[in-house]
C-alpha cells in the first residue's frame, strides 16, 4: 500500500518548484522594489497601517486564511472521488493558481495604497463594477457563515469532547484579552500561562464532554458525556430528521456565538484567540506533519501510515456527484480561494514593511495553506471512509486520521483525536465570526452613509450599516441555508462562489496589470481566472438548476422528514447560485471591455500612479 509520506513528499516538490522559481518571476514581474514606501510606512497610523516585520506578518496572515476549509475540502473529496484525483489538484493546482491569486491580490492592493479589491476593480470600471464585486464578496460570506456553522456542528456531534474545549478555548481568549488589554500585564508568562491552559482543555474536554441532545444510537457519544436538554425537544429543533437533533441543535448556537464575536471589539476576542489558536496550528499541524515522517521512518505509530482510500472512485464518486466541475470547488481553499483576497488586499496590504515581503507572505503563505490540505487528506486516508460513508461521515476522520499520525510520538489517540477535533474547530470558529465581521465591513461600504431622502429607504440603510442588525441578518440568511440539512449540495455552492470569487480578484488582477503597461503579459493572471470561472459557473448551474431545482422540487426529491424550513433553504440556494453567477459574467464582461478598450487604445498609461 502507498505511504502517506508520500503525499507530503510529491506536494513539497511542486510547491519547491513553484516558490523557487514561478513566485521570483511574479516578483519581477509586478517589479517589487524595497526602495518603494509601502503603504504601511506612508500612512502609518499605529491602528491599520502598522508597518511589521516578515515572520510576524507571515504568521497573522497565515492564520488569517487557514481556515477549516483546507482540511474540510480536501478530505470530502478523498472520500468522493479516491486521493489521486485529490493530491493532483492540491500540487498542482497551489502554485499555479492558488498562490498566484493571494501574490497578486497583495501586489495589486500595494500598489494602490492599500485598499481592496472593489476599489482596484472600481478604479478602472466605475462605481458599477465596484458595487457589484462588493455584492458578490457579501452573498459569499453568508454561504462562508452557513457552510462552517455546519462543519462545527457535525463536529461536535462526533468528539463532544471538542465542544466543551471550545467553551474553554473562547473563554480563555476573552480572559486573556482583559489580561493584556485592560491590566496591562506581562506579555511572555501570560502567553506560557494561557497557551498551556488551551492545552488544558482538551482534558477538560476529555472528562467532561458535552451534548445539547441525546445520542440517536446508543454508544454512540463518549461515557459520561453531560446531555444537557432531553428528547422531548429534539423533535422542535430544523433540520433534526437530516442532520440528527444533536448537530440541529448545535448550529445556532454557534451562529449567536459568530454574531456576538464579530460585534465585539477586536481586543476582546478577535486578537487574543488568533494568538492562541497559533498555536494550536503549530502543534496540530506541523505535529501531525512531523510525526508523518517520524512514524514512517521510525515505525512508532499505532499502525502503518498507508494510505486506506481508493486511488480513484470513478467520475460520478462514492456520492453520485461529478468529478468535474465538483471535485474543483469541493476543495475550494486548499488550492484557490476568493476570501483570501479579502484578507491579502484589505489587511495584510496595510503591514507590508516592505515590498520584497510579499513574495513570502502572498505566495509562500497560500503553498503553506495547500500544505495543510494534503495533511487532511493525509489523516482520511489513514483512517480510511468506506465506498458509501457518506461526506458528513468523513469530516470527523481528520481527528481519527489525526489521532494515528500522532501515535508515533507515543500520544494515545484517546487524547490525539479530541485533539485534534479541536484544531479542526478552533479553524473553523475563527474562520466562522470573521467572515461575519468582514460582512459587516462589506454591507457598510456598500451602504455607505445614510442620506436617502425617503425615510423607509434611509430607514433600511442604517438597518445595512448597524453593526448589530447587520450581523443578525446574515447569520439569519446563514441559518435559511443551513436549515436543508443537505451538506452535499451546500458545501459546493460555497466552494463554488468562493472560488468564482478569486476569479474575480484574477479578473480585477489582470485589469490592473493591462491598465498599467502595454507590454504586461496576461496569461499569469488571466488563464486562471478563464479557467475558474468556467468551472465555478458549471458548477453552480449545475448545483442549481440540476441537484436542486430539477432533482429536488420538479422529481420531489425532498426526503419525508423534510420540511418547510429545508425547502425554503433549497429555495435560497438556487436563487443565491444564479445571482452570484449573474453578478460574475457581468463583472467578467465589464473588466474584459476595459482590457479590450485599454489594449487597443495607443499610448495607455500606468493606472497604479
Amino acid at each position: 500500500m502507498v505511504q502517506v509520506l508520500w503525499l507530503v513528499v510529491a506536494t513539497l516538490i511542486t510547491f519547491s518548484i513553484g516558490y523557487l522559481g514561478y513566485s521570483r518571476y511574479l516578483a519581477q514581474f509586478v517589479e517589487l522594489d524595497d526602495s518603494n514606501d509601502t503603504p504601511a510606512h506612508k500612512y502609518e497610523d499605529g491602528q491599520e497601517y502598522v508597518p511589521s516585520k516578515k515572520p510576524v506578518l507571515l504568521g497573522h496572515h497565515y492564520s488569517s486564511i487557514a481556515g477549516g476549509a483546507p482540511i474540510v475540502g480536501p478530505i470530502t473529496a478523498g472520500v468522493v472521488w479516491g486521493w489521486v484525483p485529490a493530491l493532483l489538484w492540491i500540487a498542482i493546482g497551489n502554485p499555479l493558481m492558488g498562490s498566484v491569486h493571494d501574490f497578486v491580490s497583495l501586489s495589486g492592493s500595494l500598489r494602490h495604497e492599500g485598499k481592496s479589491i472593489g476599489y482596484i476593480i472600481g478604479e478602472y470600471v466605475g462605481d458599477r463594477g465596484k458595487n457589484m464585486l462588493l455584492w458578490f464578496a457579501f452573498l459569499t460570506i453568508i454561504l462562508v457563515v452557513a457552510v462552517f456553522a455546519l462543519v462545527v456542528a457535525i463536529v461536535f456531534n462526533a468528539f463532544p469532547q471538542a465542544a466543551t474545549a471550545s467553551f474553554v478555548y473562547i473563554a480563555l481568549a476573552l480572559v486573556f484579552g482583559v489580561y493584556l488589554y485592560q491590566l496591562d500585564l506581562p506579555f511572555l508568562p501570560g502567553t506560557a500561562v494561557f497557551v498551556t491552559a488551551v492545552f488544558g482543555g482538551v482534558w477538560v474536554g476529555i472528562n467532561f464532554p458535552v451534548a445539547l441532545f441525546p445520542a440517536a444510537e446508543a454508544g454512540t457519544y463518549p461515557a459520561g458525556t453531560i446531555v444537557l436538554f432531553g428528547s422531548g425537544l429534539a423533535s422542535m429543533v430544523p433540520a433534526a430528521g437530516t442532520l440528527g437533533a444533536n448537530t440541529a441543535g448545535w448550529i445556532p448556537v454557534i451562529l449567536l456565538y459568530a454574531a456576538s464575536a464579530s460585534v465585539l471589539p477586536v481586543w476582546t476576542l478577535l486578537q487574543p484567540r488568533d494568538f492562541l489558536s497559533s498555536f494550536l496550528l503549530y502543534a496540530g499541524v506541523g505535529g501531525a506533519l512531523l510525526a508523518v515522517v517520524v512514524g514512517t521512518l521510525l515505525g512508532t505509530s499505532a499502525q502503518p501510515l498507508v494510505i486506506n482510500l481508493e486511488p480513484y472512485y470513478g467520475f460520478m464518486g462514492t456520492a453520485g456527484l461529478p468529478l468535474f466541475p465538483l471535485l474543483f470547488v469541493t476543495i475550494a481553499c486548499g488550492t484557490i480561494s476568493g476570501f483570501h483576497s479579502l484578507v491579502s488586499s484589505g489587511t495584510t496590504a496595510k503591514q507590508l514593511n516592505k515590498e520584497s515581503d510579499a513574495r513570502a507572505i502572498g505566495y509562500g503563505g497560500m503553498l503553506g495553506e495547500g500544505l495543510l490540505a494534503t495533511v487532511a487528506l493525509g489523516t482520511v486516508a489513514i483512517a480510511g471512509v468506506t465506498a458509501g460513508g457518506g461526506i458528513g461521515r468523513a469530516l470527523p476522520n481528520f481527528a481519527t486520521g489525526g489521532s494515528v499520525m500522532l501515535t508515533s510520538f507515543g500520544i494515545p489517540t484517546s487524547v490525539g483525536a479530541p485533539f485534534m477535533a479541536l484544531v479542526l474547530v478552533s479553524f473553523l470558529l475563527t474562520s466562522t465570526d470573521t467572515a461575519v465581521r468582514l460582512g459587516r465591513y462589506m454591507a457598510e461600504e456598500i451602504v455607505g452613509t445614510p442620506d436617502a431622502e425617503n425615510v423607509v429607504v434611509r430607514q433600511v440603510q442604517e438597518v445595512g450599516i448597524n453593526r448589530y442588525s447587520n450581523a443578525t441578518i446574515q447569520c439569519l440568511l446563514a441559518y435559511a441555508l443551513v436549515a436543508s440539512g443537505s451538506w452535499a449540495s451546500l458545501w459546493p455552492l460555497f466552494g463554488g462562489a468562493n472560488q468564482l470569487l478569486a476569479a474575480l480578484a484574477l479578473l480585477t488582477a489582470t485589469v490592473w496589470l493591462a491598465n498599467w503597461d502595454d507590454d504586461k503579459q496576461l496569461i499569469s493572471t488571466g488563464v486562471p481566472m478563464a479557467l475558474m470561472t468556467v468551472i465555478t459557473v458549471c458548477a453552480l448551474l449545475y448545483l442549481s438548476l440540476y441537484q436542486n431545482l430539477y432533482q429536488q422540487f420538479i422529481q420531489g426529491g425532498f426526503a419525508e422528514s423534510a420540511g418547510i424550513f429545508a425547502r425554503i433553504s433549497v429555495a435560497v440556494q438556487i436563487v443565491l447560485a444564479l445571482v452570484l453567477v449573474g453578478l460574475a459574467l457581468s463583472l467578467v464582461w465589464i473588466g474584459y471591455s476595459n482590457i479590450k478598450s485599454v489594449r487597443e487604445a495607443p499610448g495607455a498609461t500606468p493606472a497604479d500612479d
